[in-house]
């Protein structure tokens, strides 16, 4: 049974003319009244319209000229009220090349508004904020090393190196002839595209990361094809660029293979100490025989695991001689024969002299001789033990006594690591304690932020650890908390050096690990689909499914996840093992005051 809800209903009752002329007559009247309502109507929707239109061509100017004020009364109101002179004074830091242009920009609004504005720069013993001006290649460069920490003022920038070596080291990893062109490829499409706004403005969150590197993954992919042409590996596979070095069938002459040997063997071991085997190296990268050797993993487990202990020796090595520029700039040039020349000679003494045998005995043993080559690993642990293996022959003469005094110099540093720079700062804090006994003027100068001594004021010397500066509630030094801190410094060194060497043996791990999944990737989607089809037309057709399943497994994998790896392990490389031998990172920002909106 339906429901009845109650209802009200309104109507409007008109008189009803009698006579048919009345009736037409007001029926004309009522059209016209509707026909006087709809052009009402029509010219207000056009007016409303227009309106409107304006104001939506008005508004983003008027909502730029609100964010203009808000951020320009947020900026007064940071200011303090002067009521002797009633003015606004202003404390902030400005750039030294922007110091004209802020003075004109003053000058000019003072002479429109009627107002006098003054710029003083006054001296102040804070430590200024770092600005670092970047642009659209550097500037995903200066992100990483922001990542790490904001450096100090002043302080040596590590991102203007990080262009090459961040590259170089993530291609050592990953290089590939094959994945460094289809990485190289699209940073370059990005790039191209870089100036669109479809392209700039989208709001993918990994887009943005991709795109807001992409010079980055320019280099890294161009770095990548370098690397892949010294690996000789195109998607694992060789290239037979220049004719090989190397002479087969003198191998097989000497060593009596059969046809049918070589059927059942079609990997064979190459060996170079056969006579005439070996007939010159090949002009660039590895000898693509090398693809068809039994032997070939453990050739290159030798070339790439010492290669990485030289880079990774010459890249930390670099970062500690970075710290003299920062020592010589902040006016500590007692670090420089305290801190610096034992941190090099303890580094190059002892994993200097490792890849000073890994070179020594590349140039000096030949292959005739390899199989009784002296083993460097053996000798390098009898440096450090001060013996001698009777089956391990030296590499030349008297090197156990280069070996024996090397060990002694590197651990003599320790001692002056650990003592010189804090007896230092004692004897210089008794010194000033001395000059003021005496009523001396204290020689610490204390300039401008923009002058050429502003660095050495204070804030970056030791002088102000040492309690140097003229002000006596900072003349405290504490030699306690000095030695401690030199000694967490030393003792990181030290064993930063043996795990930090260690550490650089990810580039020949990873190089391995992307070059053998390369090569698993191939021989289980690839070769199985070039052995199934025999016939033009029916190999034409399993192929497109097989491709299309290697190219995605290939950008999945390899580009991608491996991809991804490499980076983080190229990161981990500068973080850890290159800028702690220089790189502070303790200092801040400037935010300067803008209107701009930076889209990178």
């Amino acid at each position: 049974m339906s429901s009845v809800l109650p209802a009200s209903f309104h109507c409007h009752v008109f008189p009803f003319a009698e006579d048919e002329e009345a009736r037409r007559g007001a029926l004309q009247q009522l059209q016209q009244q509707s026909h006087e309502l709809r052009e009402v109507l029509g010219e207000t929707e056009r007016f409303l319209s227009q309106v409107l239109g304006r104001v939506q061509r008005l508004l983003p100017p008027w909502q730029v000229q609100i964010r203009k004020m808000k951020a320009v009364y947020l900026a007064l109101n940071q200011c303090s009220v002067s009521a002797t002179h009633k003015c606004l004074i202003a404390e902030a830091w400005c750039a030294t090349r922007d110091l004209p242009t802020l003075q004109q920009a003053l000058q000019d609004s003072s002479s429109e508004a009627g107002v006098s504005a003054v710029v003083h720069r006054i001296p102040c013993r804070d430590m200024p904020p770092t600005l670092v001006r970047t642009t659209r290649f550097t500037a995903s460069f200066q992100g990483i090393v922001d990542a790490y920490g904001v450096g100090r003022y002043q302080e040596v920038n590590p991102a203007p190196y990080t262009i090459i070596t961040f590259p170089f080291l993530f291609a050592v990893m990953f290089g590939d002839v094959g994945h460094g062109l289809l990485m190289f490829l699209f940073a370059l499409a990005m790039v191209l595209a870089e100036d669109r706004p479809a392209v700039r403005k989208a709001q993918n969150e990994i887009w943005q990361t991709f795109f807001g590197g992409r010079y980055m993954l320019l280099l890294m992919g161009l770095f990548s094809v370098y690397t892949g042409f010294i690996y000789n590996e195109c998607f694992s596979r060789a290239t037979v660029i220049f004719p090989s070095g190397w002479s087969v069938a003198a191998m097989a002459n000497q060593s009596g293979w059969s046809d049918a040997f070589l059927a059942n063997h079609p990997l064979l071991t190459l060996d170079p100490n056969v006579t005439g085997v070996f007939l010159g190296p090949y002009p660039f990268g590895i000898d693509p025989v090398w693809s068809l050797a039994v032997n070939h993993l453990s050739f290159l487990n030798s070339f790439k695991m010492k290669m990485s202990v030289i880079l990774g020796v010459t890249h930390m090595a670099f970062g500690v001689v970075l710290g003299i520029f920062n020592h010589v700039h902040f006016g500590q040039l007692h670090r420089l024969p305290l801190e610096t020349l034992p941190e090099l000679v303890f580094l190059l003494g002892l994993f200097g002299y490792l890849v000073f045998l890994v070179v020594y005995k590349w140039l000096r043993v030949s292959a005739a001789s390899a199989a009784s080559a002296p083993s460097i690993l053996i000798h390098f642990i009898n440096m450090f033990l001060f013996s001698r293996s009777p089956a391990n022959r030296p590499l030349f003469p008297g090197q156990e006594v280069v070996q024996s005094t090397l060990v002694v110099l590197a651990l003599a540093m320790v001692p002056i690591l650990l003592l010189g720079t804090p007896l230092f700062l004692r004897w210089q804090h008794r010194r000033c304690q001395r000059r003021r006994a005496h009523h001396q003027p204290d020689e610490t100068k204390t300039g401008l932020l923009d002058s050429p001594d502003a660095s050495t004021a204070g804030w970056g010397s030791d002088e102000e650890k040492a309690g140097c500066p003229g002000d006596p509630e900072k003349a405290e030094f504490v030699l306690s908390d000095v030695l401690m801190h030199q000694a967490i410094h030393t003792i990181e060194f030290c064993l930063g050096c043996i795990s930090n060497t260690a550490s650089y043996l990810r580039l020949w791990a990873l190089s391995l690990a992307h070059a053998q999944l390369s090569e698993v990737l191939w021989a289980m989607v690839m070769s199985q689909g070039l052995g199934l089809g025999r016939e033009i037309g029916l190999a034409a057709v399993v192929l497109v499914p097989v491709f299309a399943a290697f190219a995605v497994l290939t950008v999945a994998i390899l580009l991608v996840m491996e991809g991804l790896s490499a980076f983080l392990h190229a990161l981990r490389l500068h973080w850890v093992e290159f800028q702690n031998k220089f790189y502070s990172g303790t200092g801040y920002k400037l935010n300067p005051f803008t209107f701009s909106v930076e889209d990178e």
